[in-house]
């Protein structure tokens, strides 16, 4: 039995039972193998109560105004306002909390109203979510340059060095993820300090990090960090925050205004005033009967113990990067290709691989996803929004990519016959709050009865499936 050699390697997981309970009661509508944490969190069954109890207790309207049912819906907000802060360390007088749809709309909301060009230029990594790269897109059409930091194989890190040199070089925005979405590799913090003393402001990324990981906002201070509420505590969707220094919103040129962001406005005169505090960012009306659910959804992480996530997120992490290298054909040849550290130094939850035939061939993670999920797992597979962590993954360099702008291609397999891959992307397995031993070996057992010894042209297979 492999469960023995798992609890001796790693002894910390024998104190995270709670978690099993939890999945038994809270969790027990999980129905199969959910592996796809980085994707999205998964609720318990807790929240649902919280949230209809509360709906159920009054009525709640729209936070713009000084009426009964709006007061009740502003104090709920303000106080999902200071809970964000508790949880993030962040003091009330540094930081502000600006909701939003989700992370992606954070960064939206830096990027068009940043001040780029006369100086002010655009640095950001190669691995970066797309809802951060887009951001480049406003530095280009306001004139700044943008300039990315490569990354290093085989681990896919990027070297301080090399951060140094390309902060030396002007001053504006640096954005970078505190882990990435594609290899789990987390990056220094010291990065932040390093860039601000340069003359940038920054831009981290945690959507990836934040659900089983700290960031204390009073020794690391990002000036913007953009969250996704759904990928730290599964539900609600359709919520996120802008948390941002409120130094740094005061360089924060916003290009229009909408309805709840205006102190006053004039029609005739086309004057307008935005508000003096975080509601100028925040437009139209508030996803009022949601963001309540933001506050109960974070008092629940405290209860059941954020370091006890932590632990158990790191120890399934451990023992699948253990068991994937030992995953083998019957000719000695590996079944899986690792993308980032092998090991847990300086990694979280998230891990990304290919399959590979006995003749080393990548096996299409698009074949994978389908038979995985007809077994009842649910994976994730591609580039992950993360087209420059895919890029360094599979060795695409600019001289392959020089004019793909002109190829016309029109689907992804056109794309990839054009650069010349097997396949667009990898397999990514994530971990979180009710993940399992048995989650894991379910994997293993998958991997291990399906791909070894299969090779990529074996009969049966979809000819756009195959290597």
């Amino acid at each position: 039995m492999a469960e023995p050699t798992f609890l001796e390697r790693y002894p910390g997981y024998a104190g995270t039972a709670r978690l099993d309970e939890l999945r038994a009661t809270e969790y027990s509508h999980i129905d199969h193998v959910y592996l796809d944490y980085t994707g999205a969190g998964v609720y318990a069954q807790a929240q649902l109560r919280a949230h209809h109890e509360r709906l159920q207790s009054r009525v709640f309207g729209n936070p713009h105004s000084e009426n009964p049912a709006s007061v009740a819906s502003t104090e709920l907000v303000d106080s999902a306002r200071r809970a964000v802060l508790r949880f993030l360390n962040a003091s009330p007088d540094e930081y502000a909390v600006i909701f939003t749809p989700n992370a992606s709309g954070a960064c939206r909301l830096v990027g068009e109203a940043y001040p780029f060009g006369r100086g002010r230029d655009l640095v950001m990594t190669f691995d970066n979510h797309n809802s951060v790269n887009g951001i480049r897109e406003f530095a280009r059409r306001a004139g700044g340059r943008r300039r990315y930091v490569p990354l290093v194989p085989p681990e896919l890190r990027i070297t301080g060095e090399s951060v140094g040199k390309a902060l030396r070089r002007g001053k504006g925005l640096f954005a970078f993820p505190a882990q990435s979405n594609f290899t789990g590799v987390q990056h220094p913090f010291e990065w932040v300090g390093e860039a601000q003393a340069q003359g940038y402001d920054v831009l981290l990324d945690v959507a990836a990090y934040l659900p089983a990981n700290p960031l204390d906002l009073s020794r690391v201070k990002p000036d913007f960090v953009p969250i996704s509420w759904y990928k730290v505590l599964g539900y609600p969707t359709g919520v996120g925050c802008l948390v941002a220094r409120r130094d740094a919103l005061t360089r924060l040129r916003r290009p229009w205004f909408a309805g709840g962001t205006i102190a006053a406005v004039s029609v005739g005169t086309e004057w307008h005033q935005l508000a003096p505090d975080e509601t100028a960012f925040e437009d139209g009306t508030l996803n009022f009967l949601h963001i309540p659910d933001v506050e109960f959804g974070l008092s629940w992480l405290d209860r059941v113990g954020p370091e006890v996530i932590r632990e158990r997120v790191r120890a399934l992490t451990g023992w699948l990067l253990e068991r994937l290298v030992l995953l083998r054909h019957a000719n000695g040849g590996p079944m899986c290709r690792i993308y980032g550290p092998a090991d847990l130094t300086g990694r979280g939850g998230t891990v990304a691989f290919n399959l590979l035939d006995p003749d080393g061939r990548v096996v299409d993670e698009r074949l994978v996803a389908a038979e995985a999920a007809a077994e009842g797992l649910s994976l994730r597979t591609g580039c992950f929004c993360n087209p420059g962590a895919g890029e360094g993954a599979f060795d695409i360099g600019r001289r392959r990519l020089r004019g793909s702008s002109r190829w016309g291609v029109r689907t992804i397999d056109d794309y990839l016959t054009m650069i010349g891959l097997p396949t667009g992307g990898a397999v990514r397995v994530s971990f979180g709050i009710a993940s399992t031993f048995g989650d894991v070996q379910r994997l293993l057992d998958f991997l291990a009865s399906t791909y070894r010894d299969r090779r990529c042209d074996a009969a049966g297979l979809e000819p756009r499936l195959r290597c």
